[in-house]
């Protein structure tokens, strides 16, 4: 398929080119340009098949509105008329956003059908499996925002007393969707069709912090009132391989513990345990809530504090300080029999994660290794750990 869209290049539209959400923004200093969802890009293609079915022909590109009534314009590729259906595809463009979808073709295919606009998946579109998703199990994921945009695109040029079947499907998409949260979260089979306001926002932690949260909802409807917060899928793959933790009681946070702590505050969430490398935990333990190392780093100050308040020699707390990594510093730990520092540390960091929540939650900290090993934990991790069945020499 040709690759293209009305980000990318050539002359923007009138509408476009006023419009301070199409502007390119600045980030670290660089001028990024913004891009489009899945989900407006569907409503596009969606729009360019029922064009196709009904009246036989189509522009090059189709207007499309964000939710929040912004006009955009879409390029149309593959435009193509069978004998009782019609089809489009939106190449997605992501901007300068790293979005792993960029470049996929977001396709749709128009039947007529008795009345209103019918939406239904089809290959490389994921479909739910488990509940506490914005759709319900067996149904496809295409979230509640984009079929909104896909119907009122449609109903705009669908003729008086017809109806439409709408199938949106994308090549490729299984094998995309394996890069994604959606395995993790009980997607199968494809991408999902995503996006709230149309537009993707270059380099956006925001978005990425909004894509953890559904992790947390599908843990609750799924019965647990316990979870997991690990840094990553590293951390994620020990607590279930390694210590038979429920994988759909196990959270990604990424880098955004305060954050993932508040949205188990407000989900409803009695417990929490924070399960991971110890790199990053140690930073939680000094009160830092946002683990990026460009954000924030006092891991050799919390270990050199903490070993000089167990009375550590000299010495020791200047090996501590001149780690260059932090696997360096659990070496001179180990060296010097100051395992102990771990539970130590590991309760600072449930104590600190209790203050930032002002006592909403119960949170535990369990620090692992670079090859997954706990070095130490607190009681409240324990007892989380024990509530959910975890294998650990330690547990009762």
């Amino acid at each position: 398929m040709e690759q293209g869209s009305a980000l990318s290049g050539g002359q923007a539209p009138p509408q476009e080119a006023c419009n301070p959400l199409l502007a390119p923004v600045i980030v670290n200093g660089k001028k990024l340009r913004r891009g489009y969802t899945t989900g407006i890009c569907a409503a596009a293609a969606a729009k360019g098949a029922a064009l196709l079915l009904f009246q036989k022909s189509c522009p090059e590109e189709v207007a499309v509105f964000t939710p929040a009534g912004l006009p955009l314009r879409l390029k149309l590729h593959d435009r193509e008329t069978g004998a009782d259906c019609a089809r489009c595809c939106v190449i997605k463009d992501a901007g300068d956003d790293p979005d792993v979808t960029n470049g996929l073709a977001i396709c749709a295919t128009a039947r007529r059908a008795g009345a209103g606009v019918r939406i239904r998946g089809g290959p490389g579109v994921g479909v739910a499996t488990r509940p506490g998703l914005a759709v319900a199990p067996g149904e496809p994921a295409i979230n509640p925002v984009p079929r909104q945009i896909i119907t009122a695109e449609v109903e705009k040029v669908l003729p008086a007393g017809c109806g439409v079947e709408i199938t949106i499907w994308v090549p490729g998409g299984e094998a995309v969707a394996a890069k994604t949260l959606n395995p993790r979260l009980g997607i199968v089979g494809g991408i999902s069709i995503l996006g709230t306001t149309g537009i993707v926002e270059p380099m956006s932690e925001e978005a990425f912090k909004a894509s953890l949260v559904p992790q947390i909802a599908q843990a609750l409807a799924l019965g647990y009132r316990e979870v997991v917060l690990t840094p990553g899928r590293r951390s994620a793959r020990w607590a279930v391989e390694k210590y038979a933790l429920p994988a759909e009681a196990v959270v990604q946070m990424g880098n955004f513990v305060g954050f993932m702590l508040e949205e188990c505050v407000r989900l409803g969430v009695q417990r929490a345990m924070l399960f991971g490398h110890q790199g990053k935990l140690i930073k939680v333990a000094a009160g830092v809530f946002h683990t990026h190392n460009r954000v924030a780093d006092a891991r050799r100050e919390t270990l050199a504090a903490q070993a000089a308040l167990a009375g550590a020699q000299r010495g020791v707390i200047a090996q501590l300080w001149h780690s260059a990594t932090s696997e360096e510093a659990v070496r001179v730990i180990k060296k010097h029999r100051l395992d102990f520092l771990f539970d130590r540390i590991a309760g600072e960091a449930s104590r600190r994660a209790m203050a930032y929540v002002r006592g909403s939650l119960v949170v535990g900290a369990a620090l692992a290794s670079s090859a997954g090993e706990i070095l130490g934990l607190d009681e409240r991790a324990k007892r989380i750990g024990e509530s959910l069945g975890w294998r650990w020499k330690g547990s009762k």
